[in-house]
């Protein structure tokens, strides 16, 4: 087995890796400090975008590519080391123009818009020039299981009419945020299977009816491009604005997750590698009791377990990456499960064993651990809590058991 990246990846490595320490590090503090203020730092990331699709870093993530769409044509395997790099300082995939959930929609414009609706919205998300927004999650149901949603998508002659309110809606407050792609239920019907009663509409957020009624904090920390509430009420738009079919919504969401998973945890592992990395500066530099914390058997231990479980993760997220490419999302699913438990989980203990090396000073916005910390933990909820991908895991442990009922007997016995 070769464990090795291939040339052409190391190559893309070394290249973002430079892009990111002469462009997007240097420009880290201003980003944050514009950020902090409530404003969105358009001006230091346009700039950037522009030089990164000069230097063909754009659209890494995007593998199903036509000839004439911009961008750099990679498998999920060649472009999850990518996304770790990425990840280490998260507002840097949208120069890249591999952000969340951005990625995530132009996967469903390429799979589902028809050519009307790609050369509206797909083109100029290809291109850069607008964001979007992924509407499902909803305050006054469990999520976490979709068929709960409420909100309404009913057709009324040319027109759908969308009512619900939404949360958790990523890029709404975005200051080039112009459409969101909303799950809601298209069919009351009880004959209807419960999987085939919900669409996905295209809503333009200036339409009517349409409001962001606040920026929902994730642990006090405000994402300058919103993680929104948003109520939809009584909005019209045209039948034209339909992705994919009626009763298609929760088959089309599946195929948005996939590969959009594998993006997450590889950010996710950048993150821990930036933490432990952190880590180990302050154990060498940092005194106590008359030693340098490096010397104290605990810490050791921590910076261990650190390099060990983030070296699992990764190789069960190229695994998973590997799956998608050979048999595609429905062949990964159990194992995008899988890498989304584990990289979530990850997150929070090894950023929690930075932050107690560095003590108070790991509470406080002095470093991104405590940023890191509570990202990690609303990692766990994101694109599904933990207990779902538990189930789905065990569901498929249990279908080959039940398939091979007996198999293990033999095992038993000693005598």
């Amino acid at each position: 087995m070769d464990f090795h990246y291939s040339p052409k990846v190391q190559a893309l490595q070394e290249k973002l890796k430079d892009f990111m320490e002469h462009h997007v590090l240097r420009a880290n503090a201003s980003w944050n400090r514009i950020a902090d203020s409530g404003t969105y730092p358009l001006d230091i990331v346009e700039p950037l975008k522009a030089e990164a699709k000069k230097l063909g870093l754009w659209n890494l993530f995007l593998p199903a590519l036509h000839d004439d769409e911009p961008g750099t044509r990679l498998t999920n395997l060649e472009y999850a080391p990518l996304a770790e790099i990425m990840g280490r300082i998260p507002w840097s995939p949208e120069v890249f123009n591999c952000n969340a959930p951005d990625t995530g929609n132009m996967e469903l414009l390429h799979l589902f818009a028809t050519p009307e609706q790609a050369e509206q919205w797909l083109t100029p998300l290809l291109d850069g020039r607008i964001r979007s927004s992924f509407a499902m999650t909803e305050p006054d149901v469990a999520s976490s299981d979709a068929t709960n949603i409420r909100t309404t998508i009913r057709r009324d002659g040319d027109d759908y009419v969308i009512n619900g309110r939404k949360w958790f809606v990523t890029g709404a407050s975005h200051p080039n945020c112009r459409f969101a792609i909303v799950l809601g239920s298209s069919s009351d019907d009880p004959q209807v299977a419960r999987h085939q009663r919900h669409s996905m509409v295209i809503v333009p957020l200036n339409a009517s009816g349409v409001e962001v009624v606040r920026n929902v904090p994730i642990m006090h920390h405000v994402a300058p491009e919103g993680h929104c509430e948003v109520v939809f009420s009584n909005v019209r738009v045209p039948v034209s604005n339909l992705l994919g079919k009626e009763g298609d919504g929760f088959a089309m969401a599946q195929a948005r997750l996939g590969p959009g998973r594998v993006h997450h945890c590889m950010r996710t592992l950048g993150q821990c590698e930036l933490a432990l990395e952190l880590m180990c500066d302050r154990a060498i530099e940092r005194r106590a009791f008359s030693k340098h914390l490096s010397d104290f058997a605990n810490v050791q231990d921590w910076i261990a377990h650190s390099r060990l479980e983030i070296d699992q993760a990764r190789l069960l997220v190229l695994k998973a990456a590997w799956v998608l490419d050979q048999g595609g999302n429905q062949a990964g699913y159990v194992d995008v499960s899988g890498i989304k438990l584990v990289a979530a989980q990850l997150q929070t203990r090894v950023v929690d064993r930075a932050i107690q090396v560095f003590g108070a000073m790991g509470l406080t916005p002095d470093t991104p651990l405590s940023f890191l910390w509570t990202w990690g933990r609303a990692m766990r909820f994101l694109d599904g809590p933990d207990e779902v991908h538990l189930r789905t895991v065990a569901r498929a442990e249990l279908a080959k058991a039940k398939a091979n009922p007996g198999s293990t007997r033999a095992w038993l016995t000693t005598q």
